[in-house]
Parts: structure tokens; sequence; C-alpha cells
């Protein structure tokens, strides 16, 4: 018999590749951290002999779930500010506060906090956009928390930076050294929006991302009057503008685009763009619904991301699945099912943040980014269907 670390069994196995179907009678086997095999479970009593066996005889075993795109610091400010519009949120809300308390321990402290929500809500790995970010990456680390660490860039001074020189020397310093080849922490470029960053900036980062090859993540397309302010200062749509200064390419990660044209859509597929969609977070803000079906349809790589707490009030990406699989029903383009929604949550947003080949399924090979759902509760009795049950029946708390 060979060893292994751990040998799970569970009553159903979604592997999400390389089909989002539940296995039953399946067992997977774990060594050293990483993901060694999934087989029958009669097979796996056979062939290896575990340190630890889990028996799981009321759960579905699925991914990690993956959080694309959120704040991991604005849990200290959920709830502050409600029932506004994005822009005046921001303005009204969100900005004062931020100015008046935001630091590298309020950073710690609010990413610790996220970090224990998410664990406990089944997320295994987030994409962050936030101020301090060299703290957001040491806190993951020493939480063990699998993390793609966003570098904030723009013109104005923050508590983290003065002008976009200063920017762009920290998170150059941030990008290219501490985390190259980490097992758990990457790094990537996350200027706030377009208007955030003049030409100029724009340039340089475009430069040193194509160098380094290192991802770019921006707020796109949110809402219909970033892109009429956008129009009205600089004639050009902010993804026409970010498409002109040679941004719009496969290390561009694009968060919400919720108003896209077709041709937009398509170029983005061209080009290689990925999206993190954030429904929730649209809903409460009023900015809209991405048409998601019409992304997916056209072979963009999308995933599902929670945004801050404070403009969604939870770290969930249960909800966001649920959610963004019963707007697409909707929004006029193709609806999403269970399994689309699942898929979302795992592999699509580590493909979206450039993780596939470590986590998102239930790999050979892959860590072992890896979820137990509890499905005995009385709110997802019966089991018919264990997906369909996860996504619109079930709750993080399982």
């Amino acid at each position: 018999m060979k060893h292994c670390d751990t040998l799970i069994f569970p009553r159903w196995c979604v592997p999400v590749e390389p089909a989002t179907s539940a296995l039953t009678g399946h067992a997977v086997a774990v060594s050293d951290g990483r993901i060694l095999d999934i087989l029958p479970a009669a097979e796996a009593r056979e062939k290896y002999q575990p340190s630890v066996i889990l028996e799981r005889d009321q759960h579905v075993l699925i991914p990690g779930l993956v959080n694309a795109h959120t704040h991991a610091a604005m849990t200290l400010i959920r709830g502050i500010s409600d029932a506004r519009p994005l822009e005046r949120w921001l303005r009204e809300g969100i900005w004062p506060v931020e100015k008046r308390w935001v630091s590298s321990d309020f950073v710690r402290d609010g990413t610790e906090l996220a970090i224990a929500e998410m664990l406990s809500a089944g997320i295994t790995c987030f994409a962050d956009q936030y101020f301090f970010p060299e703290v957001v990456a040491e806190t993951a680390n020493d939480l063990q928390m699998r993390a793609v660490v966003g570098t904030p860039i723009m013109d104005f001074p923050t508590p983290w930076a003065n002008n976009a020189a200063e920017y762009l020397s920290k998170a150059a310093d941030l990008v290219h050294d501490p985390y190259v080849d980490h097992p758990l922490i990457s790094t990537c470029y996350a200027p706030h929006s377009s208007a955030a960053l003049s030409d100029d900036g724009f340039r340089e980062l475009r430069v040193l991302a194509d160098q380094l090859e290192v991802p770019v993540q921006v707020h796109l397309h949110e809402t219909a009057s970033e892109i009429d302010k956008a129009v009205a200062t600089t004639g050009e749509r902010p993804f026409e503008r970010l498409d002109r200064l040679g941004l719009v390419n496969s290390l561009l990660l694009a968060v919400h685009a919720v108003h896209v044209s077709d041709d937009e859509v398509a170029h983005m597929a061209d080009a290689g763009v990925s999206i993190a969609h954030c429904p929730n977070s649209n809903l409460k803000l009023g900015s809209g619904i991405a048409p998601v079906g019409r992304f997916l349809e056209a072979g963009i790589r999308v995933g599902l991301g929670s945004d801050g707490a404070a403009s969604n009030n939870s770290l969930d990406i249960v909800s966001e699945m649920r959610t963004g699989a019963l707007i697409s029903r909707v929004s006029g383009a193709d609806a999403l099912d269970a399994s689309d929604a699942l898929a979302l949550a795992t592999i699509g947003g580590a493909t979206a943040i450039g993780l596939g080949d470590q986590t998102g399924s239930i790999k050979a090979g892959k860590w072992a980014d890896l979820v137990c759902v509890d499905l005995s509760p009385l709110r997802s009795q019966p089991v018919y269907d264990p997906i369909e049950q996860l996504v619109f029946a079930s709750s993080s708390r399982a």
C-alpha cells in the first residue's frame, strides 16, 4: 500500500474539472498539501495507507471557494454607509472614514477579521485590493490563506503613498521580490479605476506589468455615471482609454464590468481579459446587473467576487453563487444553472486571478484547498441534486 497524509470519504465529490458533476462512492487522497488522487472509495482503501481518515457521509466535497475580488480590510467599516449609489457612497461615506482611520494596524486587523470570515464560509483563496498591501500579504501568509494581493496605484495621496511615482515604486518593491514563487501569496497591480490615474501613469504601469508579466486589476464600467464622466472628461469610455494605453490584454482583470457593449465584450474575449463579477455589491449600490451569460458565451474567464464588506455586508461566495445565478435569469442573457454558478465560484475565480493551475478544482497535483459542505441541515433536505442544494438551498454556515 502507498502512504498518504489524508483520505477523505465524502457522500458526494464535485471535482469541477473535467466536469461539474457530483460523484458518489469516491475518495480524495492528499499528501504534502497537494491532491494526490481522486478514485473510487473501495480502490482508495486498498491502495492507500493514510495517516488520517475523514469520513464525511453527509457532506459534498468541493474545491475551496475563490473570492475573485474584495477589499478585506474594509470589514472594519461594514455597514457604516448605506442606501447610496456608488459615487455618493464613496464621497460621503467611505472616503472620509478611510482618511481618518486607515493605517497599517487598521489593515492588519481588518484583514484578519476578513480571513476568519472567509475561511468559515468555505473560501480558501481571495484577490485583494487595498492600502498597505504589504500588510495584507503578511497577514494572509501568517494565517496560511491563499491570496493575490493587489497594490493600489493612483495619482492622489492616501495613507499609503502620496503620488503615482511613489505608488509605483512601492508596488514594484512588493511585486518584484518578496513573493515571487511563494506557495501562498502572489501579487498584482491594482489601479483603483481609470479615473484614478493619468495616461502617463497607466503607460508606466503597462511597461512594468508587461516586463514582469504581472496581472493588473481595475474597477471598470461599474456604473453608467462612471462612463458618462469619463466621456465628458477624456472623450473616451474607460475601456476604450485603457485599450488605447495598451492595458487591454490577458493580464487585465476587469472588476464589475456591468455596463459593457457587445463590441467591448467581443474585444475582451479576443484580448483574453478576465472579469470579476460581484452581483451582490452591484445590486446593493444600484450599479446594475452585469451580463455574465454574454461573458461566458464569448469565452471570457469569469470569477465571482464579494467586493468589500462595506458595499456588500458579507464576504460570502455561496450567497454570490445564488444571487449571480438568479439575476442572470432576468438580465436578458443566457441563465446560469447551479453547476455554472459553482464553476464561477471555484475554477472560474481561480483562473480569472491567475491561479487556475494551482487551485479551483479537485485535480491531482493541485493544492488541496478543499471544503466539505454539510447537506444534512433541514434547509438542505431532501437532496436530489447536491449541487442544486449547495447553490440554492444551503448556506455558507454549512
